[in-house]
């Protein structure tokens, strides 16, 4: 179990981590003030290896920037380099018909644009929380109407170009999953009458469609009717993008005064892809598995990614927080020790993203255009968020129990 002053002492470690170690890694050395954005390809030790600009992770550096302004302190420099991020997506990242790229250069020339609307998510959060911060009314006005785009996307009202042919439908729960959190970070920050319904919505989509309690696992790819399709892509399971999923709807149940239902379900989800991914040979979680234990096609298989670690280590702590259940605390306290054991750079702060399976670093790059400032530092934010939370809650019922015993 964890006591009062372990969990005391975690958040203390979080906070600590982010605002003195993840933080300091990327800012202010990453501003672009000549072009604005940030310039955050960076090597293990902060050298810049590349100017280009990954769009997703623009609008998630300025999210987070924002965010720290919004709920840690509203230090100025922060809102500053939010700024940056903000002007430089407006007015560099869309194309003429609205359309927002995946990769551009330092100035903001197009490179590449990707099917999806990822980049549109991450701008809702990043102009949402950008308008709390500031006050700006037009990044408001701006995140609530890149949203109603998203919405038209997420119903199939705007037309994605397919990927594949039709020989063999599929959907997948990578949409619903990301709508649920850009729909929550709109909601907390600016608000948006739209998010409740719709994030409801997508929870019973994911419930129905992906989670397989018979086979006790949570599927990426399904037939259109919620059936498992048995070929090497169906089959493919992504442990920490699941568990990522958990704690988005374990997060709405706390939203929804510990709903019961979304903490049985979050939990199902987390249990399940623990069982599933997590390596009990050298630890940590592991990024593709197969349904049935057969061999998974990508290469990358078995290494541990950043990010799935970041996810597990919200998600077991936010189970434990909402049930007390001893099971949680114990998954924390391992993926905890594994990760900042195996990833974290002592020397030069931050983590480093690739490991092979038995811990190795398979390569020393901080940034790319898929790893910044966002996996990590949100998982410290979020878990000091979890623990200051739960620390108040727990207070004021000692304080409830105390009075009416006197």
């Amino acid at each position: 179990m964890y006591t009062h002053e372990d969990l005391s002492a975690l958040a203390k470690f979080y906070k600590k981590q982010l605002l003195e170690d993840t933080v300091p890694f990327w800012f202010p050395r990453s501003y672009d003030q000549e072009h604005g954005g940030y310039l955050l390809m960076r090597d293990a030790d902060g050298e810049l290896i590349d100017t280009d600009k990954a769009v997703w992770i623009q609008g998630r550096a300025c999210w987070l920037l924002s965010t720290l302004y919004n709920t840690i302190e509203p230090k100025k420099e922060w809102l500053e380099g939010a700024k940056l991020g903000y002007e430089f997506l407006k007015n560099k990242c869309f194309d003429a018909n609205g359309k927002m790229y995946f990769h551009v250069d330092r100035a903001g020339n197009p490179i590449r644009m990707r099917r999806y609307f990822f980049s549109e998510t991450f701008a809702v959060i990043a102009f949402s929380a950008y308008a709390k911060a500031s006050g700006d009314q037009e990044a408001a006005n701006l995140a609530r109407k890149i949203f109603g785009i998203c919405l038209e996307y997420a119903n199939g009202e705007r037309k994605i170009e397919p990927k594949f042919e039709n020989t063999r439908p599929s959907i997948g729960i990578g949409v619903p999953m990301i709508m649920i959190n850009t729909a929550q970070q709109l909601r907390e920050t600016i608000g948006d009458e739209r998010c409740d319904k719709a994030i409801m919505g997508w929870i019973d989509t994911i419930e129905k469609y992906f989670v397989k309690d018979d086979i006790r696992c949570v599927l990426e790819q399904a037939t259109p009717d919620g059936q498992i399709i048995d070929h090497i892509d169906g089959r493919t399971l992504n442990p920490g993008h699941a568990i990522e999923g958990a704690w988005f709807i374990l997060h709405e149940a706390e939203y929804r005064s510990q709903d019961a239902r979304l903490i049985d379900l979050g939990c199902r989800m987390l249990d399940y892809m623990w069982e599933r991914g997590w390596d009990h040979e050298f630890g940590g979680i592991l990024y593709f598995r197969d349904i049935y234990d057969k061999p998974v096609q990508e290469y990358w298989q078995d290494m541990k990614f950043w990010w799935p670690q970041n996810e597990t280590i919200i998600a077991t702590l936010l189970a434990y927080t909402l049930t007390k259940d001893e099971k949680y605390a114990n998954m924390h306290k391992q993926i905890h020790s594994y990760a900042y054991t195996n990833f974290h750079d002592k020397e030069n702060g931050e983590w480093f993203g690739y490991l092979h399976r038995d811990g190795r670093v398979a390569q020393t790059a901080k940034g790319n255009l898929f790893k910044g400032p966002f996996h990590l530092p949100r998982q410290e934010w979020y878990c000091y968020q979890i623990l200051r939370n739960y620390e108040k809650h727990d207070k004021a019922k000692s304080s409830i129990y105390l009075s009416s015993i006197l």
